[in-house]
């Protein structure tokens, strides 16, 4: 008898720590903020990098959601322009992608680096974490430009003690099947690709997120 009660004491007490386990648990909302490679430029509807990304996370068990904000043709003015209101309130955290367009029109690389400090700061002061997409200028900017480039995204994290994938086009940048026919978008296969490749450092990403809001 003392057996039986024993264990239904066990089974009772089990079950509470499963349903407060539940209650405590909640759903991570992440937001991809950037330009044209995060909004999925020319791609159908669920072939975009924060589509897939979620996907992919939930895939392994990550009660994760991972809204699209990335607006084709931002440059980091645009996105400082827009921070506020397009990352909603509860939002966790941020994968922040911008700089491309930057480089492509040979905007000052210290301009690049001041607008994405203030996005940082913005995001830091409402609680929300930033992951950091870094980007490198393209080769036809010139070696100067690239010194000034190419670092502001090490200084960004090291500044602000944020997590840095360098480069979010890495295994697709060089790789023409990868890309759309203007060379320098993603197509479906290339989103794969990046997501793949991203996938480890969100997860980590995702993980920090969650033990800091037990």
């Amino acid at each position: 008898m003392r057996f039986k009660v024993a264990a239904l004491q066990f089974t009772v007490i089990a079950v509470s720590l499963i349903f407060a386990a539940a209650a405590n648990a909640r759903t991570i909302n992440l937001v991809g903020f950037g330009d044209s490679l995060m909004a999925g430029y020319q791609l159908p509807a669920g072939d975009g990098f924060p589509e897939k990304l979620q996907a992919a996370l939930k895939a392994k068990g990550l009660d994760v959601t991972v809204a699209n904000a990335g607006v084709s043709g931002d440059t980091t003015t645009a996105g400082l322009a827009r921070i506020d209101w397009s990352v909603p309130d509860g939002t966790d955290g941020v994968i922040l992608e911008l700089g491309a367009n930057d480089a492509l029109r040979g905007i000052p690389p210290e301009e690049s680096e001041k607008n994405l400090d203030q996005m940082i700061t913005r995001l830091k002061e409402r609680g929300i974490a930033v992951l950091l997409a870094g980007m490198v200028a393209p080769p036809n900017m010139g070696a100067d430009y690239a010194a000034r480039f190419n670092p502001i995204y090490q200084k960004l994290s090291e500044k602000h003690g944020l997590p840095l994938y360098a480069f979010f086009l890495d295994g697709v940048a060089l790789e023409a099947g990868l890309k759309l026919e203007d060379g320098m978008h993603p197509n479906a296969r290339g989103v794969d690709v990046m997501v793949e490749k991203m996938e480890p450092a969100v997860t980590n990403f995702v993980e920090t997120i969650s033990s800091v809001k037990k």
